[in-house]
């Protein structure tokens, strides 16, 4: 089963658009330069290729970009199991992921000066690739899985030793950003049915959001954006909170929302240069926030104006960002069909 799969407020993903996307990912799941590692350098033994480092994730530029472009390729082989590419799926991820290489990318977590690397916005999605192998019934699947459990624990066991220290949110637009993890990592937890970490991310929810008042939406975007940190937040906290209790914190959070008063939330990003990946930052952001839009009004009372407020926005914002996913630039071409699916196929909803 794939959660979410199909969307009340779009129309459904099409065979034609999800061959596109897998086309458009299958070009640079083993480009392996240009790249960015990210790592910290213990000496000269460190300088290894990024395939020599990562067996699995060298791909797509850096680690978390090849790790929500292998989540990407599993989800449209469970949505469209008939499909022509869906085959050539089977072969690529089988050849990937071993039980060798998967425990190589797990055992690069066990280096203290690694336990930091790609936390948590590379932990999240690689736990969102472990929700999609999690619930998929079907026997090359479950091999998966099981190959992929070392990663997927040690992940576990790194958030659940860092969070509790964490005494503050990180509140920004881009990777370190602190709400999307918590809420990818929520969702994790109760797909993996662990209470102890479900509620330790509730916890830490509450703890850095739940007094939230008055968000300073006019002061979104930043110039390289590929999140809005405010509606990152409510979709957040709409996995937190019951119906009525997220539509009180919601009235406190955006207070003008439901009379169409939300900053500059509401309208979509220009993109000014498809070939600055900074600026292209922003594309991958008109996506983000139609996704927590939808995220947020799913959550409120049938009638609610709000409902009607965010599903209008994130109607324009779905068709800016996904008017520059096919840009011709690796800049952008690297990621962003990985949010296009993650908006179209309503995952997380």
């Amino acid at each position: 089963m794939v959660r979410g799969a199909l969307d009340p407020t779009f129309a459904p993903m099409t065979g034609q658009q999800a061959a596109a996307f897998v086309k458009l990912t299958l070009a640079g799941i083993d480009r392996e330069y240009p790249n960015k590692p990210g790592m910290v350098l213990r000496g000269p033994g460190d300088l290894r290729t990024p395939r020599e480092m990562h067996p699995v994730f060298y791909g797509h530029f850096d680690w978390h970009s090849s790790v929500h472009g292998h989540w990407m390729l599993l989800r449209l082989l469970k949505r469209f199991p008939g499909a022509d590419f869906a085959a050539d799926l089977r072969r690529t991820l089988d050849a990937r992921w071993t039980k060798a290489a998967l425990q190589t990318e797990a055992d690069y977590f066990e280096i203290e000066d690694h336990r930091s690397f790609e936390r948590m916005y590379g932990w999240a999605w690689a736990l969102r690739l472990a929700i999609e192998l999690r619930e998929w019934d079907d026997p090359q699947g479950r091999t998966w899985a099981a190959h992929f459990r070392p990663l997927e624990e040690k992940l576990v066991a790194l958030a659940m030793d860092y969070l509790p220290k964490l005494d503050w949110p990180v509140r920004c637009g881009f990777h370190p950003e602190s709400s999307f993890a918590l809420a990818q990592l929520l969702d994790y937890a109760r797909s993996a049915e662990n209470p102890e970490f479900e509620a330790l991310l509730v916890r830490k929810a509450n703890q850095f959001y739940g007094s939230d008042r008055d968000y300073p939406a006019t002061y979104e975007p930043s110039g390289n954006d590929f999140f809005s940190p405010g509606l990152n937040e409510a979709d957040l906290m709409r996995r937190v909170l019951p119906q009525d209790a997220f539509s009180s914190w919601l009235d406190g959070f955006l207070p003008g929302l439901d009379q169409g008063n939300a900053g500059h939330l509401l309208e979509p990003v220009s993109v000014s240069d498809v070939t600055d990946g900074q600026i292209m930052h922003l594309a991958g952001l008109n996506l983000n926030r139609a996704w927590t839009m939808l995220g947020i009004a799913s959550s409120l009372p049938p009638g609610d104006p709000r409902r009607q407020v965010l599903e209008s926005s994130a109607t324009r914002h779905r068709d800016a960002g996904l008017a520059l996913v096919h840009s011709g630039y690796y800049e952008g071409e690297h990621w962003l069909a990985s949010f296009a699916v993650y908006l179209l196929d309503g995952v997380g909803r």
